[in-house]
């Protein structure tokens, strides 16, 4: 059912190519080749052995030689701090949304919350046209000229003034992008943030420009984002240190390295995010040759499960003890303006969810909602909180307790995981990195989780007790995978209007066998 980890984390896979008949030197802005071509030469090769030791790492762990914490080094034990910048000191709320719906841009920055990213990312399909878009709206974004028509009210809305702190979430490492370079590929990661800087002009920003480094799995490749941020601010004669950014903690290897990562950044970091749905993924992914490892149904992990528990009270710990800010996870659960019950029930999970994380001293957290800004924001102290220590800090937690004891394993659940990763490939089909489905917001993290899970209880059939609605363990065998797939095909396809164009039926076809081969193949690094 699964595939060896070298051709599970193989990075030469990943790569999205520009749509022809796309010419660089017509389409991209007059003068970006000449500027991105030495950066390309010097970055892309460092990009893909990076990638390349990912692969040994997750191979490694697979073979049993698990991430473990390391003695500090020097570096890590002479006292060094990160001094905040005023602008940044209030990241109660991030608001985070695809980079190419221009309605949602605008919604986000005119939503109250104190950051917004734009995510070119996880929540953006990772094709050529809708990553051209999103460079667009972040750029009119930071202009803050960036409008769209409410057909509603009937009138055109645009961005408000005020104090938010705008970041732009690149591709990470592990992608590549074709088209460019005739016969080549290059680091998407360094094509976005390229494009972006060299769209801005840094004279019209009410801030430094400032990214959000996703998807990292070392220390090691801190070091790359801050030659290439530095190498940008030389390149336009800024000061070295004026690129800013946050990262994201969301694959396993690197919740043992967050204090070197920092260090390693510290010219340009501002804070730390625990990147949960992602993190639980790396977990399940760094972890699926182990049976006692197989996951219950998603939604019955409890919040402060002990693999996220241990995570969120060890960064802030680290963070504030280096002057940065720890920013907190996203909460799936949606609210819903027409459905007042799914609306209380949503509101008042994230109450729950955002007070843990500041009883944890997290500085804030993400939302994806604008109706969710207030009650996030709600539950931090402003601006942050920087100056609170845990009483007795363990240095070394264990990051890797199994979940034992927790939620349910079910058939019932397995079928969820089934059918939702069918219904969000449709929607990646037909445009859509994001979508709404039986009131949780899943994005490529989220369908990540769940291809994993289902492996899980194929590969340990015989360990995992999955259960049926008669209380009978059921042995998850590929033939019992495939057959929910059709399952939940045919269920799909009667559940489509009477009028739906054929090309729709073609689409969830199509989501359905990519899903599954997906699973079979192996493919869950996140792409």
């Amino acid at each position: 059912m699964t595939a060896t980890a070298s051709e599970i984390g193989n990075p030469v896979n990943r790569v999205s190519t520009a749509a022809k008949p796309f010419d660089p030197t017509r389409d991209l802005p007059a003068g970006f080749l000449d500027f991105f071509l030495p950066l390309h030469d010097i970055f892309t090769p460092w990009q893909r052995k990076l990638a390349y030791q990912r692969m040994e790492v997750l191979e490694a762990s697979l073979e049993g030689e698990k991430p473990a914490h390391s003695f500090p080094s020097d570096t890590v034990r002479n006292g060094w701090r990160i001094e905040l910048p005023e602008w940044c000191q209030d990241q109660r709320n991030q608001m985070t949304g695809p980079a190419d719906d221009a309605d949602l841009c605008v919604k986000m920055l005119n939503s109250g919350a104190p950051g917004v990213m734009l995510d070119l990312e996880d929540s953006c399909v990772n094709e050529w046209e809708h990553h051209a878009n999103g460079v667009q709206n972040i750029l009119a974004c930071l202009r803050g000229d960036l409008t769209y028509y409410d057909k509603k009210r009937e009138r055109s809305v645009a961005i408000k003034p005020s104090s938010t702190v705008i970041f732009t979430r690149p591709r990470g490492l592990h992608m590549s992008q074709a088209g460019l370079v005739p016969s080549e590929v290059v680091s998407a990661s360094l094509f976005d943030v390229a494009r972006v800087f060299y769209g801005v002009d840094p004279a019209e920003l009410k801030h430094p420009l400032s990214f959000y480094i996703p998807k990292s799995e070392s220390a090691e490749e801190a070091l790359w984002w801050r030659d290439l941020f530095q190498a940008l601010a030389k390149l336009r004669g800024l000061p070295q240190d004026y690129v800013k950014c946050m990262a994201l903690v969301e694959s396993h290897p690197l919740a043992f390295q967050m204090e070197e990562f920092a260090y390693n950044l510290r010219d340009h970091l501002l804070g730390l995010d625990l990147g949960r749905w992602d993190y639980m993924a790396s977990l399940i992914h760094f972890n699926l040759e182990d049976p006692s490892w197989v996951l219950p149904d998603r939604n019955t992990i409890p919040h402060n499960v002990p693999f996220f528990q241990n995570l969120r009270e060890l960064m802030p710990e680290i963070c504030h003890r280096r002057g940065i800010l720890a920013i907190g996870g996203m909460t799936a659960l949606y609210p819903s303006r027409e459905d007042p019950e799914l609306n209380a029930r949503a509101l008042a999970v994230l109450e729950q969810d955002k007070k843990n994380e500041a009883d944890c001293l997290m500085d804030g957290a993400w939302t994806g909602h604008p109706d969710q800004n207030a009650i996030a924001v709600a539950q931090f102290p402003y601006p942050n909180q920087l100056l609170s220590r845990p009483k007795n800090p363990g240095r070394y937690p264990n990051l890797r307790p199994a979940p034992a004891g927790i939620g349910a394993r079910t058939v019932n659940g397995t079928r969820a995981a089934v059918r939702t990763v069918i219904r969000y490939r449709h929607g990646v089909l037909g445009g859509k990195g994001a979508s709404l489905l039986d009131g949780y917001m899943e994005d490529l993290a989220t369908d990540r989780i769940y291809r994993l899970m289902i492996a899980q209880r194929v590969l340990h059939r015989d360990f995992a007790g999955v259960i049926d609605d008669q209380g009978q363990s059921l042995k998850h065998t590929p033939e019992f995978i495939t057959g929910l797939f059709d399952e939940e095909l045919n269920r799909l396809l009667r559940e489509l209007p009477s009028d739906s164009a054929s090309e729709e039926a073609d689409r969830f076809r199509r989501a359905r066998e990519l899903s599954e081969a997906m699973i079979v193949n192996g493919e869950f690094n996140p792409i």
